[in-house]
């Protein structure tokens, strides 16, 4: 695992590199686009390394890692640095393995088994350790970073107070740089600090007076690298949470907490700048966790099913199990679909800076921020969505400790607030597209204006289309245009009030996401029809039922927002349009959720 894996060279050897959010306007090819079907043969063996690791070394000791036995869960970090998993984003010079970020998402995916665990190492790994690469120096990296890899030390990430959440620009924690200019002073406390209990060192936000320059006598965001046992720095007690309970999160309080000032962590003032490219991280990674925990949740309620006896029967048989078991490998592979495409983007754009260029790498990974937003929300959701089922499925025995369904419901309530909330996500998603359009950053208003004219001139030409999946490409056309019609009404109704309408830009958001899904399954499902891989019936399946929910999701947030924004014959006018967009054969979801059901029944897990 020394060398770094490189995407193939059909993902990578594109014409032209598509800008975040572009999928609205454009069609992108199959080859353009990375899924797990594209695995090196280095990404299939780090996955199975994962895999084993959590199945065989940390889901033995969830018992003591959920009673908040810390030793455990460092020991076990210090095995996963041996195995290589800790290190992947942190370069070589540093000693780590500095590999593409689909190594880092793949680790995310696999590792996931077990939630307390999970959210620790993500915690070390990803934006406890990102800061640090991207913004520290040459001496800090070379202070922590090689103990970081190893497992020596492990590291959390402090930016939320108990008044500034989703809003933590506006922190209140404050630092002062001494008289002599050799220490920073800080106060204040920091709240909900994962690995908050046994961390070594803690990226901390603290607002502090910009000196000099643009900005000067201003209170900005600024970032600081504190240790255990500095003078001044405590932890508040454990929280008892709801669920990860054996994840530490506790609270970080700093009394004249005194850092040397070489341990400010980049700039002063520019604390908002490392904040906001790490959760981006954060975001995607987090994606890839919930497939992940949806899978391992899946088999769990495959076997369950398999093995309860009801009427005389397995209740796999029963119409309504398979339903569920059917949406909810829909889930998975859509998940995996978006997910990886997410990746390989921003692999893609990684790969064309350079990589001591900081800057360009942290543009290249913001570039993607809508792409990063939708792969939050929707995976987290759909984790929801598994985890809920299978606690249906387990029926009395979900609500018992002892059986595995439980856990897992309380341990994914946390993801739709982690990373920023959904709300907060969904506000990301249509802001920055709209920002995008009216700076002329991306042509969306040009494709909206030409897409009205387009409607109101009367019926919409469908292309001709062969193929298993041709009426899915009708559909996410429909789509494409559905939404663009969307977001040009409510541009028409609102103007610049538009952000001010949270309730129809989470709408439109709805909508953005509900085609890049769909897109990013039928490409994935094109890809492996090209490449008469395995599984091309199944998917071709999955892809038919997910296209048909998505369309019915769309329709419902379209009518939402023209009730909203438009009335009387204008209201009527966009109803008539939106039922032409729309208008398409179903497809017998029933049988097609039944024979999706019967092939993972039979064998017994997620098989694609």
């Amino acid at each position: 695992m020394a060398t770094t894996p490189t995407l193939p060279t059909e993902v990578t050897a594109i014409p032209a590199l598509p800008a975040g959010g572009s999928f609205l306007i454009t069609s992108p090819t199959p080859a353009s686009c990375f899924f797990p079907e594209d695995f090196t043969s280095e990404h299939q063996q780090i996955a199975e390394v994962t895999a084993d690791f959590a199945l065989n070394e940390i889901l033995p000791h969830s018992e003591a890692i959920e009673h908040k036995d810390f030793s455990i869960t460092r020991d076990l970090i210090k095995k996963a640095a041996e195995l290589g998993l800790t290190s992947t984003d942190i370069p070589e010079e540093y000693g780590g393995l500095e590999m593409d970020k689909a190594t880092s998402a793949i680790i995310a995916d696999h590792i996931a088994k077990q939630g307390s665990f999970s959210v620790a190492i993500s915690a070390h790994t990803g934006i406890g350790t990102l800061p640090l690469v991207w913004y520290g120096t040459h001496e800090q990296k070379t202070k922590y970073l090689t103990k970081i890899a190893d497992g020596t030390i492990v590291a959390a990430y402090a930016l939320s107070e108990s008044t500034s959440g989703s809003d933590a620009v506006n922190a209140r924690t404050r630092a002062v740089l001494s008289e002599d200019g050799q220490h920073y002073i800080l106060n204040g406390e920091k709240m909900w600090i994962t690995n908050g209990g046994f961390a070594d060192l803690y990226t901390v936000f603290a607002k502090c007076l910009i000196p000099s320059g643009k900005g000067a006598g201003e209170e900005k965001l600024t970032a600081f690298l504190i240790e255990r046992g500095t003078p001044g720095f405590t932890n508040g007690p454990e929280e008892h949470k709801l669920g990860i309970r054996g994840s530490s999160t506790t609270p970080l309080i700093l009394n004249d907490c005194k850092i040397p000032a070489a341990n400010l962590l980049g700039e002063v003032g520019k604390g908002h700048h490392i904040a906001f490219n790490i959760l981006n991280v954060g975001r995607y990674k987090l994606g890839n966790a919930a497939v992940g925990a949806a899978r391992h949740t899946l088999g769990n309620a495959i076997r369950y099913a398999r093995d309860r006896k009801a009427f005389g029967k397995s209740i796999s048989e029963f119409g309504l199990i398979q339903e569920k078991l059917a949406d909810m490998a829909v889930g998975i592979y859509v998940g995996e679909a978006l997910c990886y495409r997410t990746v390989g983007l921003i692999d893609q754009a990684l790969a064309q800076t350079e990589k001591s260029d900081t800057p360009a790498i942290q543009r290249a990974i913001e570039s993607y921020a809508v792409e990063c937003s939708i792969v939050k929300v929707w995976a987290s959701e759909m984790l929801d969505f598994v985890v809920d089922e299978t606690v249906q499925i387990f029926a009395g025995y979900g609500y018992v400790e002892e059986f595995p369904a439980e856990r897992a419901y309380r341990d994914a309530r946390i993801n739709r607030i982690f990373e920023g909330t959904n709300e907060i996500n969904r506000l990301i998603i249509t802001g920055r597209l709209m920002k995008a359009a009216l700076a002329g950053q991306l042509p969306l208003l040009p494709a909206i204006k030409a897409l009205m004219d387009e409607v109101l001139a009367g019926p919409i030409e469908k292309e001709d289309r062969e193929g298993p999946l041709a009426a899915e490409c009708d559909l996410l056309a429909a789509a494409k245009k559905l939404t663009l019609f969307i977001a040009g009404t409510a541009s028409q109704r609102y103007m610049q009030k538009l952000v001010d309408e949270q309730e129809v830009m989470a709408a439109i958001a709805d909508m953005i996401i509900q085609v890049f899904a769909m897109e990013s399954a039928i490409l994935r499902t094109e890809k492996l029809l090209a490449n008469s891989g395995k599984g091309t019936d199944t998917a071709v399946t999955i892809t038919r039922i997910y296209a048909a929910k998505a369309m019915d999701i769309l329709e419902s947030q379209a009518r939402k927002v023209i009730a909203a924004a438009a009335e009387g014959d204008m209201a009527r006018t966009q109803f008539t349009i939106l039922r032409r967009l729309v208008k398409h054969d179903p497809a017998d979801t029933i049988s097609l959720r039944r024979s999706l059901a019967q092939h993972i029944i039979a064998a017994g897990k997620y098989t694609l």
